[in-house]
């Protein structure tokens, strides 16, 4: 691993850094780093109208989705110029946090299977934050299993007819458009009767029902379709071919979520540091430090695994299937730490509002979020198939409805 810029990365981080120091929206920075997963919130303000703004001047400044083409919105950077931007935004990148499915998973999506003139359309306008984009792929019976949906999709003419039901869809809410993974052909294996689309959540048939979480807040969503029409133009990849496609948006999605998610152990040092207990300082307590010993352990291998990416990066290299590590370790990490953290404070970490207890809502906030976490971009079990798998080249699983038509699986009450 190499920790020092070259020549070049250095000049792009001092731009970079100058150009942040002069437009970034300073007056939300010290709630933005009190923020903590599962409590993104601005007094006197609308987030998602500020992660709007603050994209949109980006992307006329030419700092929107940097490594994507000129062409479709972006600066044509290097992949390690656009890990030194997300090194020096800080805080404001929580912002975009918004626009990370949009960004990262039906943006690469849409650029390796849309029609030119659909990418010259849709993609500016996603790498600017004007539009938001959604994943349209688990369903309720499937699980962790993306191939085992339900959601059919008919051709009629020159358009398909989508009927079924999504759910957990993060931002359905508030999306305009979104990439759609459906079935077309049940009398085949599983795998292969799959095919994707993009469409506008506005279309008629679409309904839209937030889920309300354990934290309060509705991020997740069902959505429903009934007799939504949907243009063979709008097609991403050939019928029937929808699982290949899916690959695309799925390789993304690890990496975009793997290297992002927080571990909550920064929070809770601090955190240790200015608590008193009853025999002293938490600090000083032996079983604390015991166990901010052993999560500092875990986020510095954490630190140094996603180091070597960004080595990888900087050399030009793609990194591969082991970005699944950082997200398997950080989101048992920010459940374990702040369930930890709540047992530090006893009673007091049954308070949930920031006015009451800082401290405390900031923990329990990331403890109701933590579960979601763990699910969404992929279970622990699926990231540790994928690690033992693609990682260690370990045997895989053995799937015995691999090649059955997905008509003849077994479902339940069906013999």
């Amino acid at each position: 691993m190499n920790f020092d810029d070259t020549q070049q990365e250095a000049a792009f981080r001092a731009e970079a850094k100058a150009w942040i120091a002069a437009n970034a929206p300073k007056q939300y920075e010290e709630e933005l780093k009190r923020s903590s997963l599962g409590r993104t919130v601005l007094k006197g303000a609308n987030i998602l109208d500020v992660a709007k703004a603050w994209q949109k001047k980006k992307a006329d400044a030419g700092w929107a989705c940097l490594h994507w083409p000129k062409e479709y919105g972006g600066r044509g950077a290097s992949p390690i110029e656009r890990v030194i931007w997300q090194q020096e935004e800080g805080a404001f990148g929580k912002l975009s946090f918004t626009f990370i499915i949009g960004h990262g998973m039906c943006g690469p999506t849409m650029m390796a299977y849309a029609g030119e003139e659909h990418k010259r359309r849709y993609l500016p306008p996603l790498a600017s934050g004007e539009d938001i984009w959604c994943q349209l792929f688990s369903e309720p019976a499937g699980g962790s299993d993306v191939a085992g949906l339900r959601t059919r999709a008919e051709k009629r003419g020159d358009e398909w007819v989508i009927n079924g039901q999504k759910i957990w869809t993060s931002g359905a809410h508030y999306s305009d458009y979104g990439i759609l993974l459906t079935r077309t052909d049940p009398n085949v294996p599983k795998h292969k009767g799959l095919t994707m689309f993009f469409l506008s959540m506005k279309s008629p048939g679409i309904e839209i029902r937030p889920i309300k979480q354990a934290n309060g807040n509705s991020d997740f969503n069902e959505v429903y379709f009934t007799d939504v029409k949907i243009p063979d133009s709008q097609r991403l990849g050939a019928v029937n071919d929808g699982w290949n496609v899916s690959l695309t948006t799925l390789m993304n999605e690890r990496m975009s979520i793997g290297a992002g998610i927080a571990t909550g152990f920064p929070e809770l040092f601090e955190f240790c540091s200015n608590l008193m207990l009853e025999e002293g300082p938490a600090i000083e307590d032996r079983s604390v430090r015991a166990k901010l010993a052993h999560w500092a352990v875990r986020a510095s291998g954490l630190k140094y695994t996603n180091m070597r990416a960004i080595s990888a990066l900087s050399r030009g290299e793609r990194p591969g299937p082991e970005n699944s590590i950082g997200k398997l370790v950080a989101g048992s990490m920010i459940q374990d730490i702040s369930a930890y953290a709540l047992d530090l404070q006893g009673a007091v970490g049954v308070l949930s509002s920031p006015e009451e207890a800082e401290a405390a809502g900031k923990f329990q906030a990331m403890l109701m979020r933590a579960p979601g976490t763990r699910i969404e971009g992929g279970t622990d079990e699926i990231m540790r198939n994928i690690i033992a798998e693609r990682v260690l080249g370990l045997p895989g699983d053995i799937r015995v409805d691999k090649d059955v038509p997905f008509n003849q699986i077994p479902t339940k009450g069906r013999s």
